[in-house]
């Protein structure tokens, strides 16, 4: 048997950079947790901002702190094409030659020249998990679901270092054809 993990599905939302952050909140702003997230120093906040694109508009979409080196939007697909963008399955914070996108806060816009993307389904694991699943960071992984719609997740990103926690991430869209919710095992197939 291989080694299990709880899924985190993780619905559209944005990472902002200090200067973003001051830009769509107001000056000396700094984000307010709600809720931590189980990736250690992770945390969902109470700023929500609309994400603008093309042919349409999301609104509320909710912000993940701490800030970042960079603004990154990631959308699932169906979020992508419903506001008329073609966003590209990515890693987090591999952004080059992404599109851009405009964001509106209470306090102002800001127009993104690039940072929207699908993130690519990824697994994390602490370097402890790493070495129990028999895995390594950077490693590309198929991780198998059960039940009524199971499925064989290929493709996976293991991402595993000081700071990461035992998770498996998937997006709605995925999470969706797959018939999960949070919390339901996946197994990392050899």
């Amino acid at each position: 048997m291989g080694y299990k993990a709880e899924v985190g599905l993780s619905n559209k939302h944005l990472h902002l950079k200090s200067e973003d952050i001051e830009t769509l909140f107001g000056r000396g702003h700094t984000l307010t947790p709600t809720k931590d997230l189980k990736q250690p120093g992770q945390f969902a906040c109470e700023e929500k901002v609309d994400i603008v694109g093309p042919k349409g508009t999301l609104k509320g979409v909710r912000v993940l702190g701490p800030a970042r080196p960079e603004t990154q939007v990631e959308l699932a697909m169906t979020d992508a094409r419903a506001i008329g963008i073609t966003a590209p399955v990515r890693e987090s914070g591999k952004l080059s030659g992404t599109p851009g996108i405009k964001l509106i806060g209470p306090a102002g816009e800001v127009e993104l020249d690039y940072g929207a993307i699908v993130a690519l389904r990824h697994i994390h694991l602490s370097p402890a998990q790493a070495l129990e699943a028999g895995v390594k960071d950077k490693d590309i992984v198929s991780i198998q679901f059960g039940g009524e719609r199971g499925v064989v997740f290929n493709n996976v990103l293991v991402r595993s270092g000081e700071g990461h926690e035992s998770e498996i991430h998937l997006d709605t869209d995925e999470g969706n054809a797959a018939g999960l919710n949070n919390g339901a095992l996946g197994e990392i197939l050899k």
